[in-house]
């Protein structure tokens, strides 16, 4: 080869690698934003009772979703199919907080997490706080806690090094990350009233005043209650701080000249944790904020079609200019060519001891709700919920026989329908049950097929084997620190498998 030529293809090569670098470095940040426990209680989606700013900003520069929906209305479930960008129900990880002991879940073959396409594209992956000086509950950062990694909270194993670190700025120069700012979000408040007057001293030292319990507005089913109210002018306050720290992390990204080459994805990990929130499937438990702003977004743009929460990994991946795995089920919904769903679905199934199974499907105009073990009250025995101070509320407003009619039908009712169907916009807090109603006995037909489909197309396993019940519990059981916690647990998984047994 003659010195021209080879100089001539080094010249070429360097080129390449050159105009790589560039395209590298303009690819852009993404930034997701994690909430728990909290449902869409911001000023932007018309929440009264307190001010929102900076997520009110995002909303103002980017695109809010009116309609967003949790595929699964409990923490560790929703994580793994965000994380997957899949189902939770097809890849086997639909019961909360499973696959850590004896018992052990893979994922299906070519189903990969989004960190590790990430990495695969030179993206630096981070999880944690997005500020260098406060962690998750916006508390100072100490030796132990500086460099410690976001939740994660899947129920699959998975490889910690799919996450370069905690933050992004342990990135090589110019490269690209993807990180995800996991924050406490409602978990904030706690359940008791000392973690209540704790919470209170944080905001009153962060905006001088704490929300008002009397202000308060509660949905109709729950009972207007001092203990009730205050635990929801402390989840408000809990909005709130959450808000305070997306806007610091905002700034930061401003600060360090990355904000306009980052996509930022707002979002919650399903509703606010109550009664008929957090667990179940109305819009109290799986109706979650959604809002992306960054490059390309348009401003001020209010989408109110229906989207799902695995839909944020597609766009993310899409946005950085990875491919979208064929087998991904959640879609971008950015695409100039993408076509609105008629329908999305959500899947609850047994959380800790309390084992169920509810399906549901939403389309423009209806929710449609199934209920697979109907003999079982919707207040199920539940280790975790029982020790919350509002269950605790209901249930003695429920002995003094001091509740409405609608509370007593729709949280103590001994059994529950078997098929629920509700209309969207005339019954925002889904009340009344038309599943019997003649005049909707078509849309009930249809929805009924629609939810079957869904279940055969994904692979929805169903329950658990008893075996697998047993093995998931005693591994909860045993790694529960509380002697009290582990009597309850153990006491109501007994009862679990009784009633299973009984067929109820």
């Amino acid at each position: 080869m003659t010195f021209l030529k080879s100089h001539v293809i080094a010249l070429f090569i360097a080129l390449c690698i050159n105009s790589w670098t560039a395209k590298a470095e303009e690819r852009p940040n993404i930034v997701w934003f994690v909430v728990d426990d909290m449902s869409a209680n911001f000023s932007c989606y018309g929440e009264k009772q307190i001010q929102t700013p900076h997520v009110d900003q995002l909303a103002r520069e980017g695109i809010r979703f009116t309609r967003a929906y949790a595929t699964s209305p409990v923490c560790s479930t929703f994580r793994s199919a965000m994380i997957t960008g899949m189902y939770q129900t097809t890849i086997g990880a639909h019961h909360h907080r499973s696959g850590r002991g004896k018992h052990r879940i893979n994922l299906p073959e070519g189903v990969q997490p989004v960190p590790v396409l990430f990495q695969n594209a030179d993206y630096y992956t981070c999880i944690g706080s997005g500020l260098p000086d406060r962690d998750y509950r916006f508390m100072q950062v100490t030796s132990r806690t500086k460099s410690r990694l976001g939740k994660t909270d899947y129920n699959f194993d998975w490889d910690k090094s799919i996450y370069d670190g905690h933050d992004w700025s342990g990135r090589k120069k110019g490269q690209p990350f993807f990180m995800q700012v996991q924050l406490h979000g409602g978990k904030l408040r706690g359940a008791s009233l000392a973690q209540y007057e704790k919470l209170d001293t944080q905001t009153k030292d962060l905006f001088g005043t704490a929300t008002d319990p009397e202000t308060v507005s509660l949905p109709p089913y729950y009972p207007r209650d001092p203990v009730l109210q205050k635990d929801w002018s402390t989840y408000l306050d809990t909005v709130r701080i959450t808000d305070h720290h997306v806007g610091m992390v905002i700034n930061r990204l401003k600060d360090e000249q990355l904000l306009d080459n980052t996509l930022i994805v707002f979002f919650t990990d399903h509703g606010i944790s109550h009664a008929r929130g957090k667990q179940f499937l109305y819009d109290e438990g799986t109706h979650i904020p959604l809002i992306i702003r960054g490059p390309g977004i348009s401003s001020g743009e209010t989408r109110k079609d229906l989207v799902e929460h695995i839909d944020i990994a597609a766009l993310s991946l899409a946005a950085a200019g990875i491919e979208i795995p064929e087998t991904m089920q959640g879609q971008n919904i950015l695409a100039a060519d993408y076509r609105p769903k008629s329908s999305v679905y959500a899947a609850r199934d047994r959380c800790g001891e309390a084992a169920d199974r509810i399906r549901s499907v939403r389309t423009d105009r209806y929710l449609y709700i199934r209920n697979y073990y109907p003999q079982r009250p919707h207040l199920m025995p539940s280790n975790y919920k029982d020790t919350k101070l509002i269950v605790k509320r209901l249930r003695e407003l429920h002995q003094q026989d001091s509740l409405t009619a609608l509370s007593e039908k729709l949280l103590f009712a001994p059994t529950r329908p078997s098929e629920e169907l509700y209309l969207y916009g005339q019954d925002p807090w889904q009340i009344e049950n038309l599943a019997n109603h003649p005049e909707h006995a078509a849309a009930l037909l249809q929805h009924r097929g629609n939810l079957d489909q869904w279940i055969k197309s994904t692979g929805d396993p169903g329950p658990e084997t008893p075996e697998v019940y047993r093995l998931e519990t005693e591994d909860q059981i045993n790694s529960t620190k509380s002697t009290a916690s582990r009597e309850a647990y153990r006491k109501n998984a007994e009862l679990y498998r009784r009633w299973a047994s009984e067929g109820k």
